[in-house]
């Protein structure tokens, strides 16, 4: 990877590589996987800014939401939050499941929600974590989930917002970055 786009996330500068999708647009790719300082950094942030909406519940879906939606959940005193996943598991067979196509993968994904998870966010405030938002399909997929189990969204909280997703009303995030 030679090229990088430089962005400040809240006083961290962060090199993020750019990448090509299968689509033919290139992204400055954002991996907070295994970056436990990156992530604890974002989380505080983000935190501080999700308490004013005073949510019952987080939801994000695997895999790149978790680490920071498990962060965020802890900074503001939360035991559980819900986690929408892209495969069905042995434990989900009674809950509920959407579909979503989002810029990165560029193919229908499936997002379900177990029983469980639908009775902890069933007539519940909710905010919506997750690392980027850019089309936001995935959070489109995320709002119908909590529609569908009964909840409310009162916020929607990212790390990064990219391309138009900067305009959008009603989402909290960090920092911007472009589509390249």
């Amino acid at each position: 990877m030679d090229k990088f786009y430089t962005v400040d996330i809240c006083g961290r500068e962060e090199h993020l590589p750019i990448l090509p999708l299968p689509s033919g647009i290139n992204i400055a790719f954002f991996n907070l996987h295994g970056n436990v300082e990156l992530t604890e950094h974002c989380a505080k942030q983000i935190a501080e800014r999700v308490k004013k909406y005073d949510p019952d519940v987080l939801i994000t879906a695997e895999s790149k939401g978790l680490q920071i939606t498990h962060c965020v959940a802890r900074d503001i005193g939360h035991k559980f939050y819900a986690v929408a996943r892209k495969s069905k598991k042995l434990y989900m067979q009674d809950g509920i499941e959407v579909q979503a196509k989002t810029i990165t993968t560029g193919d229908v994904q499936h997002l379900y929600l177990s029983a469980h998870d639908v009775n902890l966010i069933k007539g519940k405030r909710v905010a919506i974590i997750d690392d980027v938002i850019s089309t936001g399909a995935a959070n489109a997929a995320l709002e119908q989930l909590v529609a569908m189990a009964g909840g409310e969204v009162v916020c929607r909280a990212f790390v990064l917002a990219e391309g138009d997703a900067k305009d959008r009303k009603g989402v909290e995030y960090l920092a911007t970055i472009p589509l390249l």
